[in-house]
């Protein structure tokens, strides 16, 4: 039987902002630094993420009951091994591009802490409901994260978003458009940093409302 814990619903809040992966709890810092130089790349990493913790939740809340502690740990990285490598390989046949773009990174889903943890934290825990609900809720948030991140280094870095030059840059010299920094290591460490710092402004700057509400 599944213990006691937050229901589905609340699992899916808290993933997207209360507990975000990136902004909240500090996770899967490698993929959002190295592939949010555009957005393209960031939305086919966030979707694989998705497709990889929803299924590497549901396989492991169905076989919770089965899992010893001493093997837990492997289990689940068996389990999310598996689904990587589907997601790397329909990657390669399909959007092969895209695939070259992301690299080595697709596979090292493998060691995301984010899937490992949501599947030690919720999966292993609570029944279906709750472990889809958090997969979904916390990919969403994973996904604004990186989406956040790489629309701020797109335009800074390329004058464009999605691919798209944006119609204000238009008429502007390509090579004053650009921030050219955005689009290199730095860029996601500074970008991130500032965001990072932005969004823990506002999550204290929210509950220091809270506290001061009348009941």
């Amino acid at each position: 039987m599944a213990t006691d814990g937050p229901t589905p619903l609340e699992r899916f809040i808290r993933g997207i902002i209360p507990e975000n992966p990136v902004y909240r709890q500090l996770l899967g810092m490698c993929p959002t630094l190295a592939v949010t130089a555009n957005m393209k790349a960031a939305m086919t990493m966030s979707g694989a993420v998705l497709f990889v913790l929803f299924c590497a939740n549901v396989i492991t809340c169905l076989i919770r009951k089965l899992l010893k502690p001493h093997l837990r740990i492997l289990v689940f990285t068996l389990t999310i091994a598996t689904f990587v490598t589907i997601a790397d390989r329909f990657l390669a046949a399909y959007v092969y591009a895209m695939s070259k773009e992301l690299g080595p990174y697709v596979p090292l889903i493998i060691v995301n802490c984010i899937i490992i943890c949501r599947c030690e934290v919720c999966a292993s825990k609570q029944g279906l409901g709750a472990a889809a609900a958090d997969a979904v809720g916390q990919s969403i948030g994973f996904a604004l994260a990186l989406a956040s991140i790489a629309t701020v280094r797109e335009i800074l870095g390329s004058g464009s978003w999605f691919g798209y030059s944006l119609f204000w840059m238009e008429d502007t010299p390509a090579e004053s458009a650009r921030w050219a920094i955005m689009g290199q290591p730095p860029g996601a460490f500074i970008t991130l940093g500032i965001l990072l710092g932005l969004a823990m402004w506002i999550g204290r700057a929210w509950s220091k409302r809270r506290k001061r509400a009348p009941a």
